[in-house]
């Protein structure tokens, strides 16, 4: 049923939920079959043995979940061991009291298994939606963390910010069955991300969906040396690397069956941002190349990216976006097996399960 587990790396999936056409049917799943298929991929994942399952968060009719909390409350009551994250709950927006009580609520029907990943967001639509303004991106972000993170740490919190009411003596229910909730912030690039996760004291998640993985590793160093400078212990200061990944029997196999959904995928999301082009076989070819960070290849091949990862970064966990571009799910599902039965074990053999 499952492997036995590291407890020094993990090993898990996320999904953001996208709901894109079939590059060769033209079909496009509705939301409820997409949600369906996240619930069973996250049942798969758990009886598989692998450790986090993530559920992002967008508004906008082509992706098919807005509450991750909602979604994770209903894989909670399907799965038993897997870790439950937000990847990621767009902090910017969202009221930190809300989003702190939905994963303390997830916590205690997943018994002691939530996480929350919080992110600025690659789209700005949740900002009018909420009565935000774009003009606040950094201040809200920093504003709601701090709040977020003094949530956590007591039951009751008295507050005072910019962008919401002050609090005064507020209790803070339920708490969740863990001491704290694991708390992330997801990083893109940027130096100053990555400082202000180190200064927080909180995990790094970095997501690095193509080119070389070296030109991450000054951020890696940032965050660390600036945890360090504000008083945080090293154990507190953990790191994360997300990216798109796809598995098959051998390397040509899983580019040949991948690059139609990988160049579907870039250009929907590229149309949605207001420009979109064809990516072309040779541009896939140079982006999976085997000193890139794009996880395309045998189980052998995603073994040594990750290995070559570890090295770079030291990270102690690894996140796999396996259902992207149209995918259609029995293609998920290999993956998910491929993940958990040939890359899962021989990672943790090698990192010293």
């Amino acid at each position: 049923m499952g492997q036995e587990k590291n407890s020094n790396f993990e090993i898990g999936i996320y999904t953001l939920a996208d709901m894109g056409p079939d590059p060769f049917t033209g079909h496009t799943v509705n939301a409820k079959q997409r949600v369906n298929e996240i619930i069973k991929a996250a049942q798969l994942a758990d009886e598989a043995g692998l450790d986090v399952f993530g559920v992002g968060e967008h508004h906008r009719l082509d992706y098919a979940v807005s509450s991750p909390a909602v979604i994770l409350a209903a894989i909670a009551r399907e799965t038993q061991q897997i870790k439950l994250t937000s990847t990621t709950s767009v902090l910017s927006t969202l009221d930190p009291v809300r989003l702190f009580e939905d994963f303390a609520t997830l916590d205690l029907l997943s018994n002691g298994r939530a996480e929350i990943l919080a992110g600025r967001g690659a789209f700005i639509e949740s900002f009018p939606l909420f009565g935000y303004s774009t003009n606040d991106y950094d201040e809200l972000f920093t504003e709601h963390m701090d709040l977020l993170l003094q949530l956590n740490n007591n039951k009751t919190v008295t507050w005072s910010g910019n962008f919401r009411s002050p609090l005064k003596d507020a209790e803070i229910a339920p708490r969740p069955l863990q001491e704290q909730l694991p708390i992330w912030i997801g990083v893109g690039g940027t130096p100053e991300s990555a400082v202000r996760a180190g200064k927080f004291g909180v995990g790094m998640a970095l997501a690095i969906l193509g080119g070389d993985p070296n030109r991450f590793k000054p951020l890696v160093e940032l965050y660390r040396q600036a945890g360090k400078e504000a008083g945080h212990l090293p154990e507190a200061l953990q790191v994360a690397v997300t990216g798109h990944t796809y598995i098959a029997e051998t390397s040509q196999q899983a580019k040949n069956e991948f690059y139609p959904y990988y160049s579907n995928y870039w250009y929907y999301v590229n149309r949605q941002r207001g420009f979109g082009t064809k990516m072309t076989r040779n541009e896939f070819e140079q982006m999976a190349s085997p000193n890139t960070a794009l996880f395309v290849g045998s189980p052998e091949q995603i073994v040594e990216k990750i290995l070559r990862q570890y090295e770079l970064f030291g990270h102690r966990r690894f996140l796999a976006q396996v259902d992207i571009g149209g995918l259609p799910f029995e293609k998920v599902e290999k993956n998910i097996e491929l993940l958990s039965t040939e890359v899962a074990p021989r990672i943790r053999k090698i990192l010293g399960n």
